[in-house]
Parts: C-alpha cells; sequence; structure tokens
C-alpha cells in the first residue's frame, strides 16, 4: 500500500558508518545478514532515526544529534531501558533489540528495535487512506484508549518508579515551563504574565502519578496496514516519565484541531483531528474522565497548561531562528503563532469563569 510509512534518503551530514556499525549489530543480532540499505527518517523526533533493511528484515537506529551528549536531552541508554521495561506490560512498544553506550562506533549512543510496518497518520492520513465517519470515531477512541491504557499500568510493578521524581510533577512542570518560557522570550512575543500567573495560583491540590508519553499524537502512532482504526504501536519514549496523566492530556490537547476551529488553528494542524467522526476536545475530556474514573470539576488548567506548554516549545524554536542559530524558513513566523497560543490561553481561562 502506498501510505506505508517509509524512510527517504539519509540526509548530507547524518550518515552512518556502515563499515564500524554492521559488524557490531550482526554480532547482536544473528539473524541479519549481509551490508543493510540504510534510510533515514525526516520527521518525528529530535533524534536521528534510521531504517536499515537486510534482506527482508527490517531493523530502526535511533540515536542523538551529531553535538549532543547522549546524557542529556538525547537519552539513548534511557529510551532503551524504558522501552525494554515498559514492553512486556504494554505491548504498543517496539521490542528493543540492541543497545550500544560506546560513542566512538558511530558518535553517539545509540540502540536498535523491531520495526512496527504500517501507516501513519500525519497532517492527515497516508495516501490512499480513507476513513467513513464511523470508522474515523473507532480509531479516535482506540487511540484514546491506547493512551489510557499507559496511564493505567503499573509502573512500580514493571520496574520503572525510577523513571521520575513522581510527586511534586506538576508544581515542577509549571515552574519549568514558565522559566523556559521567560528565557527565550524575544521582543516580539507576549511577556505571558497572566497565563503564568493563572496557572500558578490554580495549581490542582491533588495530582495522580503514572507514566505519561508527553508527546501522545497521532503522528505518534502506527496504524495497522490492513485496518487502518487499529493502533499497532506508539513511538517517540523520549520524554516519557512519572507524571500526571490529566497534564498528559492536557498536552495532547493542545494539538487537537477540531473541524469548527478557526483559521489560524486549521492551518496549523497536525493530525487528522478534524475528520468527520472524530472526538471534538470537550468530547475526548469527557471520553477520558470516564474511561479512567478520574474526577475533574473544571478541565481547564490542563488545557491551559497545555497549551501554554505548546507555546513555550514554539518560542524556544523561535529564539533560534531569531538569534540566527538556524535559518529554516518555516520558523521565520512562529513569533505569531505563540501569540495566538497565549491568546487561546487567554480565552479558556476566561470561559471557564
Amino acid at each position: 500500500m502506498s501510505g506505508i510509512d517509509k524512510a527517504g534518503r539519509v540526509r548530507t551530514g547524518e550518515e552512518l558508518d556502515i563499515s564500524r556499525l554492521s559488524p557490531w549489530l550482526l554480532k547482536q543480532i544473528p539473524e541479519l545478514q549481509g551490508k543493510p540499505e540504510v534510510n533515514q527518517y525526516s520527521g518525528g523526533a529530535s533524534n536521528w532515526t534510521y531504517c536499515l533493511k537486510y534482506g527482508e528484515k527490517e531493523v530502526i537506529l535511533r540515536r542523538a544529534p551529531e553535538g549532543t551528549k547522549a546524557k542529556g536531552a538525547h537519552d539513548m541508554g534511557r529510551e532503551y531501558r524504558l522501552q525494554s521495561a515498559l514492553k512486556p506490560v504494554y505491548h504498543y512498544v517496539p521490542e528493543m533489540l540492541a543497545h550500544c553506550e560506546n560513542e566512538d562506533l558511530i558518535g553517539s549512543e545509540f540502540y536498535v528495535m523491531e520495526k512496527f510496518t504500517g501507516l501513519i497518520p500525519r497532517h492527515n492520513l497516508p495516501k490512499g487512506v480513507s476513513l467513513s465517519k464511523q470508522q474515523a470515531n473507532t480509531l479516535c477512541t482506540n487511540a484514546l484508549d491506547s493512551l489510557i491504557r499507559l496511564h493505567k499500568v503499573d509502573h512500580k510493578a514493571a520496574g520503572l518508579d525510577h523513571l521520575g521524581k513522581g510527586a511534586g510533577y506538576t508544581v515542577r512542570q509549571i515552574e519549568g515551563w514558565i522559566s523556559r518560557y521567560s528565557k527565550a522570550k524575544t521582543w516580539n512575543v507576549p511577556s505571558a504574565k497572566y497565563v503564568m500567573d493563572w496557572l500558578k495560583d490554580n495549581i490542582p491540590s491533588t495530582e495522580h502519578i503514572c507514566i505519561t508519553h508527553n508527546d501522545f499524537r497521532f503522528d505518534n502512532l502506527v496504524l495497522d496496514i490492513e485496518d487502518p482504526t487499529k493502533i499497532i504501536g506508539v513511538l517517540d519514549w523520549e520524554l516519557a516519565t512519572l507524571g500526571d496523566p490529566l497534564m498528559d492530556m492536557g498536552n495532547s490537547l493542545a494539538y487537537w484541531v477540531q473541524a469548527d476551529d478557526d483559521r489560524i488553528a486549521r492551518a496549523t494542524r497536525r493530525q487528522p483531528t478534524h475528520l468527520n467522526g472524530m472526538l471534538g476536545r470537550q468530547e475526548v475530556i469527557d471520553y477520558y474522565l470516564d474511561k479512567t474514573g478520574f474526577k475533574v470539576d473544571d478541565f481547564t488548567f490542563y488545557e491551559v497548561y497545555g497549551l501554554f506548554r505548546l507555546a513555550g516549545i514554539v518560542q524556544q524554536i523561535y529564539f533560534r531562528y531569531h538569534h540566527k542559530q538556524t535559518r529554516n524558513p518555516a520558523f521565520k513566523n512562529l513569533w505569531f503563532f505563540v501569540h495566538y497560543l497565549l491568546w487561546r490561553c487567554k480565552r479558556s481561562i476566561k470561559n471557564s469563569k
């Protein structure tokens, strides 16, 4: 099927040293034979992700970008160990096959995992794939169910109680994103003081702690080729930690653009949540609370947090462009999107009063 997600040509300067890598890899995974065909995925997380094809067998290699240290924001060992421990209790995680701490081999710590062959819904559904209203609804609820299953995993029984600090997560996130936004602020974006103060003043008195993905979007899901309403994999675990599941949902809602949203939201849509049959944001909240049993009188805090966090992420990217640390023209007008996201925050706050 033409819609199957495929890697493309390796970007210049990001090639793998196959002469060094392949002998090591063949030793770790005996079923691999010969010399691999190497391709690279262009989208997704900040880590570099490759597809290595050995005959009929394909595996995925993830490594940190050039110039970064794996023990920091691109901790390959942490990703590998997390998914290894999670796989037995959460089948959507790919199987981990090999891990190399020696940065000298290819210039970075890396790991290798199984490849899920399937469809990835990005801005739109893959080419050649269409869903009826009922199918879109089924895909939507299946996606939400896969997140709910993650939030119900017993992290202590899975040996993942060391994954994060746990208690106090909500306060740390609010303080952390306020600090990040403030440090990345440029002259042409708002101070966001009103939103920051509101978040600090409205931190919920209770929090729940579970495994959170923190980047749960449709473009991090792999769909079954034969039945595109079925989720077969969840990808990109670099931000996963022990956190509050309601904040994880708030993060996801920030990317959730529905069919009747304004023009700016529709123009920045990154996933096919606009399809006829998809739940709207309030329906998503209601579905999630009903399935999990969490009691929340007003979800506004989590929605505003998700939007403010996204504004912080976008502003950090724009900061790099503004200071000529990157010349990617796609980042030129991100300051405007920051204005929009903060306006959305204020609108949500005022509508909740």
